[in-house]
């Protein structure tokens, strides 16, 4: 039978959440025609044995070295067929339905390149991601900001994670400018006509400038929180703090270039990767609580 919806995977040490991710998804599917691809990028844990588990409907592709999250989704569309892609983190679980109402929304929108479910965190509150497009202040308004939770309410909190006010759960489909890629349902021609995530991104804000190019284009993206996942955020990356703190900051570097400041000589960039840098530096060498 030919699979209709792909989920994809990747594994970094993500130990028994990949066999938790993976049972939501079999037991959200149920008798739907589905398969998985889980990219393990060089895990030490034995955790990619997990998917041997789920076949044949899981497969496993092995990676020599960690290529990083978005070359190893890209791996995994190219090993796959089917029309809908689900990319989740192995940290990640559906709850009931949630699948069903990412493909409705594809379904009657023909324009809607990705959706994205309500992501929660293990305690029940609301994650925060559905967001508008990165800029120089979402370093001081984004969803893990200090002056985010000092105030909420302000119109830069608001334009940078969007208000769980309109998210809340069974309201109709909202277009956002992007979702997080911790979860999300997606077209692949779509994701075709734009060739994939950019791997110049290791990881962190690939998703963002995934949406930004798939809006580039005409597509719509949108977060539907009728359906659900929960979401225990950074567990891979604990295991490799240094190396992700540097990714993340790389990459929003990369993105500010690449989209809010694309000259090269602008003296916008060199701002911000001085306030980058400091802010990496920063992050490094604080104390963990």
């Amino acid at each position: 039978m030919t699979p209709e919806l792909t989920a994809i995977l990747v594994n970094y040490n993500a130990g028994s959440d990949l066999r938790v991710a993976l049972q939501s998804i079999a037991d959200d599917v149920g008798g739907g025609a589905w398969e998985a691809v889980v990219i393990d990028n060089a895990s030490s844990d034995g955790s990619a044995r997990i998917a041997e588990e789920f076949a044949p409907t899981a497969r496993v592709i092995r990676n020599g070295s960690n290529v990083g999250f978005a070359t190893a989704v890209n791996q995994g569309i190219a090993a796959s067929s089917a029309a809908y892609i689900l990319i989740m983190n192995p940290d990640c679980r559906l709850e009931r339905g949630a699948t069903a109402g990412l493909r409705r929304e594809l379904d009657q929108r023909p324009r809607c390149a990705i959706a994205g479910p309500r992501i929660l965190n293990p305690d029940g509150s609301i994650q925060g991601s559905a967001r508008g497009d990165p800029d120089m202040l979402t370093g001081l308004f984004g969803r893990t900001a200090l002056l985010r939770r000092l105030l909420p309410a302000s119109a830069l909190a608001r334009r940078n994670v969007v208000s769980p006010d309109a998210l809340r759960e069974g309201a109709s489909g909202v277009e956002v400018d992007w979702l997080s890629g911790a979860c999300m349902l997606a077209r692949r021609t779509a994701l075709a006509e734009v060739g994939g995530f950019d791997p110049r991104y290791f990881m962190y804000w690939e998703d963002a400038d995934l949406c930004r190019r798939l809006r580039a284009r005409g597509y719509r993206v949108r977060y539907v929180p009728g359906s659900t996942a929960i979401h225990r955020v950074g567990h891979s990356s604990r295991t490799a703090r240094a190396p992700s703190i540097r990714a993340f900051h790389a990459s929003a570097y990369l993105y500010y270039a690449t989209h809010v400041a694309p000259r090269t000589w602008s003296p916008r960039r060199a701002l911000a990767r001085a306030l980058l840098s400091a802010r990496c530096w920063w992050t490094l060498n604080r104390t963990e609580p």
